[in-house]
């Protein structure tokens, strides 16, 4: 099958061409010779991406298509669907990582040749990379979001979304239940191996046969050369990001930095087990040496066969990868790990509540229906070797539900539950909610006298619409649990962290909520504290009566000759550019509320191959949205950063206008009014049809000085609001806990 089987819709043309989706309609309609569909919908129809690119390059409209959008191309249009194709890209990278002669062997002749000599050339590298994955299948599953129970094939037409499943059947868990039974001793505590049934095992990994490869030759070929270009990690890294970003409501994402805290908190670790391992987030933080062994599973076919191949490109590291859904049919049943780590899917009612009854890693208590969350934790504890730590993102309702107290108790009694952290609000989806990380220990024996560490760390939640302050959590976290670690104790830190006698939460709720046991933050230098906000204000208030405007006289209207901001445009007095939706790694985002509140850049978009517009100091950004007047000039602290949606750039020839100039005018209200259009529940500018007066540069700086000063005066109102605020909060707080005297 040729190139020509790739489709592309309508929004992939547009962005071929660098144009917007309405310039491709109007091809349609305007050229007879334009390409017909070949597939797609009525609504949505798709053509072949090579006879779109010949009728491009025959316009003039292409030079050429860039090579890693062309690569997008071919995997998103792949006639069996992106995972398939993205699954052969990463068996391809693989080989070229490995073994890059063997792939310049293999490629060089006819697509038919490529697709003949890669199955046997592929086994050479994913046989030894990828350890045997068994999978192990129950007859009374039901179907459920999580119970797929077929191994992680890369070569499954189609792609299988997270939330469909297969209805398991085979071995009967009973069998596998009374055998882990009988290795375990509820007495002692003692944890060895199971003697488990046989189960069929197979790679999560396998090379696809030369049929299925055929379709995917031209595209196997743009990825080794846009691998030769990015190198072969990075190139699915962007293969990968892209999918994951046209699909953003099908799966749950870990952060970068919530995975690398969750690592450090278990330490350096030779075998690492994620029973829900998504998009590998998690180990790919813990892989840190060659001698590793990484153990995955997932419920969703795609993502195992993936976070197999992106954990490879990675590491050095023996992957064995698994699909099925981890409660029902463990594919690592005679696991005993240094480490699990997880991010389990929350509030799931049908997790095998009915057939699981009888499960032998239930030491702690048989979790009810409604606490899925406890079935995971008890499921990493049973896959945990004696010592062996483990780490999972908790729902903050799991530490504190009366459904799942006796669970909770049994855990702290045992000592098997050593740390329960408090997250930030927006440290992890979903991101209005403080989530917790429930830090786990095998117990070799009962602890004399058990404590667990308390820690609330949500006093580092970011402003706005950014995210947490991710170093100062992880200094405070890692912080408390090193020391805690070490001594068994820890001097309590108010507002903070705490160490806890398990005694004193064995009550009738055993709420574990951090915040509910923590002191607050005491202010024993409280009133200095206080007193040194309170100067603070006091100076920002004497500024700004500096900063008061003199007095307005009156004045004759001026009668300028206007301008547009379009018309400067054209005339390349100014430059205008449109915020986007992508950004770039590590990147801060000023967004439309950073200009609106007067803070520094906060937000943050998905990695994304669209070009950023980059911040300078002297642009003016105005937003579109909102029916306010607004205009920021873009100093020091804010430049470099991406440019947010709803946001427009205008970047003014310093030769031609003052920024201050053109902020202050932009910000007035008629000039607003007029140039805003109203939908039936939003208000939009456009910023093109806003006036400007025609003035000399001299004049411009005159005007430019005073709406400079206007601004000063404007920020440091806002910084004593902040200021008033704090001093209020701090009085109320210290009179209501005894820190400060009413008089």
């Amino acid at each position: 099958m040729q190139d020509n089987a790739t489709e592309v819709t309508a929004a992939g043309i547009a962005r071929l061409a660098g144009v917007g989706r309405a310039a491709v309609s109007n091809w349609r309609r305007r050229h007879a010779d334009f390409p017909r569909p070949v597939g797609g919908s009525e609504t949505s129809p798709s053509f072949a991406l090579a006879e779109v690119e010949s009728w491009l390059r025959k316009q003039g409209k292409l030079a050429e298509v860039p090579l890693r959008e062309r690569v997008w191309q071919q995997l998103s249009g792949h006639p069996e669907g992106p995972v398939t194709a993205l699954t052969h890209a990463g068996c391809v990278l693989l080989l070229i990582h490995d073994r890059p002669p063997v792939w310049l062997d293999v490629s060089a002749g006819s697509d038919e040749r490529l697709a003949d000599m890669l199955p046997g050339a592929l086994r050479e590298v994913l046989t030894p990379r990828f350890g045997s994955a068994p999978t192990v299948n129950t007859p009374n599953a039901v179907n459920t979001p999580r119970a797929v129970n077929t191994p992680a094939v890369v070569n499954t037409p189609g792609s299988v979304p997270a939330r469909d499943a297969a209805r398991p059947a085979g071995v009967n868990t009973a069998n596998i239940a009374s055998a882990e039974r009988a290795a375990t001793n509820p007495k002692n505590g003692a944890h060895t191996p199971p003697t488990a049934p046989p189960v069929n095992t197979r790679p999560a990994v396998h090379a696809p046969t030369a049929p299925e490869l055929r379709p995917s030759a031209p595209l196997l070929r743009g990825v080794a050369e846009l691998a030769a270009e990015l190198g072969a990690r990075q190139t699915f890294e962007f293969l990968l990001g892209r999918y994951l970003d046209a699909n953003p409501r099908q799966y749950t994402l870990t952060p970068a930095d919530l995975a690398a805290l969750m690592a450090d908190l278990v330490g350096p670790a030779r075998t690492v087990l994620d029973p829900a391992c998504g998009t590998g987030a998690l180990l790919r933080a813990a892989a840190t040496r060659p001698d590793q062994e990484l153990y995955a599973q997932d419920s969703a076919p795609e993502l195992a066969a993936l976070t197999t191949l992106r954990l490879a490109l990675h590491t050095w590291s023996t992957i064995h990868g698994a699909t099925g859904d981890t409660l029902r049919a463990d594919a690592h049943p005679r696991l005993h790990a240094d480490a699990v780590l997880c991010h389990p899917p929350f509030n799931e009612r049908n997790w095998g509540h009915d057939e699981l009854a009888y499960d032998p890693r239930w030491e702690y208590g048989f979790p009810a229906r409604t606490e899925s969350e406890l079935a995971w934790v008890q499921h990493a504890l049973a896959r945990l070797k004696d010592g062996g730590a483990g780490v999972l993102l908790m729902p903050p309702a799991a530490a504190s539900r009366r459904s799942g107290r006796r669970i909770r108790a049994d855990l702290l009694r045992r000592g098997a539950l050593r740390a329960v952290i408090a997250l930030p609000v927006g440290a992890a989806p979903p991101y209005n909610i403080p989530l917790h990380l429930w830090v786990l220990r095998r117990p070799e024996k009962a602890p004399a006298q058990p404590e667990v560490l308390l820690v609330d760390v949500g006093q580092f939640a970011g402003e706005g619409r950014g995210g947490p302050d991710w170093r100062a959590v992880r200094e405070a976290v890692l912080d408390a649990w090193q020391t805690f670690g070490r001594a068994g104790r820890f001097a309590e830190r108010p507002g903070l962290a705490r160490a806890l006698p398990v005694i004193e939460l064995l009550d009738d709720d055993v709420d574990l909520a951090p915040a509910r046991h923590l002191p607050p933050a005491t202010m024993a230098d409280g009133a200095e504290q206080l007193t040194a906000v309170r100067e603070r204000l006091n100076e920002t208030l004497r500024l700004t009566v500096d900063l008061t405007p003199p007095r307005a006289d009156a004045a004759q209207p001026s009668r300028w000759p206007l301008t547009t901001i379009g018309e400067l445009a054209r005339g390349g007095a100014l430059l205008l550019r449109t915020g986007g939706n992508g950004g770039h790694a590590r990147v801060p985002v000023l967004t439309d509320h950073d200009v609106l509140s007067g803070t520094d850049p906060s937000g943050t978009l998905p990695e994304s191959e669209e070009e950023a517009v980059l911040t300078e100091p002297g642009d003016v950004v105005v937003p579109v949205l909102g029916g306010g007047s607004m205009a920021r000039v873009i100093d020091e602290a804010a430049g470099g950063a991406v440019l947010g949606r709803n946001l427009v750039l205008l970047r003014p020839d310093p030769a031609a206008l003052d920024p201050w100039y053109l902020a202050g005018f932009l910000r007035g209200t008629a000039n607003n009014r007029q140039a805003s259009s109203y939908a039936s529940t939003a208000t939009r500018l456009d910023v093109r049809r806003l006036h400007l007066p025609r003035l000399p540069l001299d004049e411009q700086r005159r005007y430019g000085e005073r709406f400079r000063a206007l601004d000063e005066f404007e920020r440091a109102l806002r910084r004593a609001g902040r200021l008033g605020e704090q001093l209020v909060r701090g009085m109320y707080d210290g009179l209501t806990d005894g820190t400060v005297a009413p008089d």
